[in-house]
């Protein structure tokens, strides 16, 4: 099967660099400042070009055709070819003679040249009249500049000196631009520890006393994440004592329901009402074993526990509340050694998956299944149904609190949307994962715990 490869680090290389450059403030400032100088710099010689070129060339060009007129004299009429030999190994020139006794040319026509200003050639353009000159004896001397002048200055190494030199330039910028810009990453690993309920850690501010723009924003998600602590803490305390204050009249209604007398008439309203009672009892617990979990101080008492005996006790249990119900089939793939667990806890993740599994997986389908392994990973449980499983826009959800795919809250597949969730922070509080997806048929609930 194909993969489409999503990560930034694939596609062809200006992919690559414009995603970089898109995503990056600090490339982006760097490009800007580049762009900025360039065109600043080109700008500035263009204008001071513009503005001394036609002066200069209008003051230059007596001097250059009294300098032309003077070369000519010393080629002599007729031109003589060693004079002019001479003037070319002396000067950065080209020379070109045409007349009835000499025909000569120094350089070859197909050697590189400078072309004059809206000329085709080295003979050709505005500049032509006035570099060239006619002789008495009817001989035409032309002048040109030799281009082996600038391919010296190339050679010399001017071109890699000014290249490194803006390369050294933008490296400069570029550390510059991060360094200021480096509190943008404080912030950033900030609001993320923020978003995972890491609080204790809060983004540095540079410069505390007199902060700058970034300085301050650090410090107001600071304060925010302050808050949003505080808010956190006040609804887990407020959670925490109605449910403790709710154990006592609840023990009292069940109390007083089962000293109701067992007759005929009662006893179809005693059952309902201990069969609601004992709900809440359970909803009760669960808030509270989730509370205590979501803490960043969730006390585990793990101690080496037969894992096999454990899941297989569970399972009996399970199998004696559902009575009718299709029963669970329990696989173990080998002897497996005592595994350092919260027992209690683990049980407790037995018992809600497994009841999840009961509740959707139907009447006339196959029990659920409870796998145990062992892999490099850790202890593998594997509980699945085999019902109609849950659409794939809702498995990532399933295990949020309260949220629950069945959203008639049928009384026959019964839950609060609190199973999974306990499961899953029983899960993370023992260092290991929980994985949900859709088994065609039905729903896999896939933990992995570390041995360690």
């Amino acid at each position: 099967m194909s993969r489409v490869c999503r990560q930034p680090a694939c596609g062809p290389w200006h992919r690559r660099a414009r995603q970089a450059v898109r995503r990056s403030i600090h490339l982006r400032l760097v490009l800007l400042f580049l762009v900025l100088a360039l065109a600043m710099t080109v700008t500035f010689i263009g204008g001071v070009q513009s503005a001394f070129s036609v002066g200069w060339r209008d003051a230059a060009r007596p001097l250059l055709a009294d300098y032309v007129d003077r070369l000519v004299t010393e080629i002599g009429s007729p031109p003589s070819v060693e004079r002019a030999q001479a003037i070319v190994q002396r000067l950065p020139i080209m020379m070109r003679i045409e007349g009835p006794q000499v025909q000569w040319i120094s350089h070859p026509e197909d050697r590189p040249v400078v072309r004059w200003r809206g000329g085709r050639g080295p003979w050709d353009g505005d500049s032509r009249e006035l570099l060239r000159k006619q002789t008495a004896d009817g001989h035409t001397i032309e002048f040109a500049l030799n281009r082996a002048v600038l391919d010296g200055a190339h050679r010399s190494g001017a071109i890699w000196l000014t290249l490194g030199g803006v390369l050294f330039l933008t490296a400069l910028a570029y550390w510059y631009v991060r360094r200021l810009l480096r509190p943008l990453d404080d912030i950033r690993q900030g609001a993320l520890r923020f978003g995972a309920g890491n609080f204790e850690a809060s983004i540095p501010v540079r410069h505390a006393l007199r902060p700058d723009e970034l300085g301050q924003l650090a410090a107001t998600i600071n304060t925010m994440g302050q808050d949003i602590h505080q808010m956190l803490e006040a609804k887990r305390a407020l959670l925490l004592a109605i449910s403790h204050e709710l154990r006592s009249p609840l023990t009292r209604a069940r109390l007083h329901t089962e000293l109701l007398p067992a007759t005929h008439e009662v006893q179809p309203q005693r059952d309902a009402l201990l069969r609601d009672l004992g709900e809440m009892a359970r909803l009760i617990t669960d808030l509270l074993e989730s509370e205590r979990l979501a803490g960043r101080h969730s006390a585990l008492h793990k101690e080496p526990t037969d894992i096999v005996a454990l899941a297989r006790a569970v399972v009996q249990e399970m199998n004696a509340c559902h009575f009718g119900s299709p029963a669970i089939d329990l696989q173990v793939d080998a002897a497996m050694p005592p595994v350092l667990i919260d027992a209690t806890r683990l049980r407790l993740l037995l018992r809600n998956l497994l009841d999840n599994a009961l509740r959707y997986g139907g009447q006339d389908k196959p029990g659920p299944r409870l796998h145990l392994q062992q892999t490099s990973a850790g202890l593998e449980i594997e509980v699945r149904d085999f019902g109609s499983g849950v659409p794939e826009d809702q498995i990532e959800r399933l295990a949020e609190p309260f949220y629950r795919a069945d959203a008639a809250r049928q009384r026959s597949t019964g839950g609060v949307g609190l199973g999974l969730y306990l499961c899953r922070l029983v899960a993370q509080a023992h260092g290991g994962t929980l994985v949900l997806g859709n088994a065609r048929p039905g729903l896999r609930v896939t933990v992995t715990l570390p041995l360690g």
